[in-house]
């Protein structure tokens, strides 16, 4: 497809969502889960239907050589397909937001304000690997009553159609415009940049994927941005500390699952426990074939268990997002000086202190800077849906509009309602 042909079919997408966000604004509460219910029965319905489309952009994948992280990202299984229905349901059985008014309070001259929560229009989503990322793109757009363009990653692209298709149906069975949620059909990357550029159109930008992506995005949309770079996330061991716990769960944090954003790529150890702690951990992750990159100290007690992939680490390995079995290991004094690291090497998205002291667990979740911050917990619950948001559209690393995980509210925006009773201004 030539640069005029794609420009062409951008501005028709961008003028249908901007007719059906108009229908979308004003859809029933009823019309809105009804959608949502069907399309979770028909995932259920259709499931080895989407695994076969899945399966060829697996093979296309391999075939190119993708590494298997990566292509970990693109599978469609029975567990993330029932993930998406779950979180379809989750969402049709929460209250509808749309419309509820806040704060409304009298004023001196007789008027009365508050603000009301409306949709935010259009919405455009960039994103790379994850299919399941169209479900949960298009579910939160139907709950808040936006329109949505949603355009995919070209290695994920048959497994994309295929689940758009089935969110295109439950629409049109719900009364409810086609419309409103779209997918680029094509993967030239031209596509992206007409779709970042249509400010008549499209109200906000969502981009999720890799940091250049995020980058480019940023540097180029002239729409407003709601960006989430890299995941770089830590789990600090404290002292004091249920040794026992932060065994488990830090090796959840890291192990669950490498690919995700919120896996754990750095280890913070507090002095005081290190020589007790250090070896029992690295003999879970040794046993995972998870290589560790240590500082001096934490090099000392890791490299001492057998089989365990020890290596010194360099500054670089600090800031890193790995996305698979490697993870940094820091020894640090204690509360302050993990805080410190985190706030300056990590990406702002989801850090965790392990402690029995109280007194720490509020200094460190009044002092990192992250749009998660969690105490005796796995930062792999840093979800939308494990939040109870149904879904996520994504997590924000931004301070403004939208921080942490983007769900319903996040795609809505709030306006000023006044009431009165024939006041005028003296």
């Amino acid at each position: 497809m030539n640069a005029t042909h794609t420009a062409e079919l951008m501005r028709v997408l961008g003028s249908q969502a901007k007719a059906a966000s108009a229908a979308m604004a004003k859809a029933s509460t009823a019309q809105k889960n009804l959608a949502l219910r069907q399309l979770a029965q028909s995932l259920r319905a259709q499931t080895q239907a989407l695994q076969d489309a899945n399966a060829l952009d697996l093979n296309r994948a391999r075939a190119a050589g993708l590494a298997e992280p990566m292509v970990d990202r693109l599978k469609l299984t029975p567990k993330v397909i029932e993930t998406c229905a779950l979180g379809c349901e989750q969402l049709a059985a929460m209250p509808d937001v749309i419309g509820e008014i806040l704060g409304m309070r009298q004023q001196p001259s007789g008027i009365r304000v508050g603000q009301m929560r409306v949709p935010i229009g259009v919405f455009g989503m960039i994103f790379e690997s994850r299919p399941n990322v169209t479900i949960e793109a298009a579910s939160l757009s139907i709950k808040s009553g936006n329109a949505c363009i949603l355009r995919g990653g070209s290695e994920a692209i048959e497994s994309n159609k295929a689940l758009a298709q089935l969110v295109r149906q439950a629409l049109a069975d719900s009364g409810l415009p086609q419309d409103a949620v779209q997918l680029v059909p094509t993967t030239d990357r031209e596509a992206v940049g007409q779709l970042i550029a249509m400010p008549e159109f499209v109200d906000v930008i969502i981009p999720r994927g890799g940091k250049g992506l995020i980058e480019r995005i940023s540097r180029d949309a002239k729409v407003p941005v709601i960006k989430h770079l890299d995941g770089n996330c830590h789990t600090y061991v404290d002292d004091p500390c249920d040794l026992d716990m932060a065994v488990r769960v830090a090796d959840n944090a890291k192990t669950q699952k490498y690919s995700p954003c919120n896996a754990s790529e750095g280890l913070l150890v507090a002095r005081a426990v290190a020589a007790e702690f250090l070896p029992r951990m690295a003999a879970v992750y040794a046993a995972k074939g998870v290589e560790m990159r240590c500082c001096p100290e934490a090099l000392a007690w890791v490299s001492a268990v057998p089989g365990a992939h020890a290596v010194a680490a360099t500054e670089q390995d600090w800031y890193e997002e790995y996305l698979a079995p490697i993870i940094s290991i820091k020894v640090v004094a204690g509360v302050d000086e993990a805080i410190a690291h985190i706030n300056h090497y990590a990406s702002h998205h989801t850090d965790a202190i392990l402690t029995t002291d109280h007194t720490h667990a509020q200094k460190f979740l009044r002092e990192v800077d992250s749009s998660s911050v969690m105490v005796n917990a796995s930062t792999r619950f840093a979800d939308g849906f494990e939040y109870g948001l149904g879904a996520e559209i994504g997590i924000s690393t931004d301070k403004f509009h939208a921080r942490g995980p983007v769900g319903i509210e996040g795609l809505t925006s709030l306006k000023y309602v006044v009431l009165g009773q024939g006041e005028i201004r003296s």
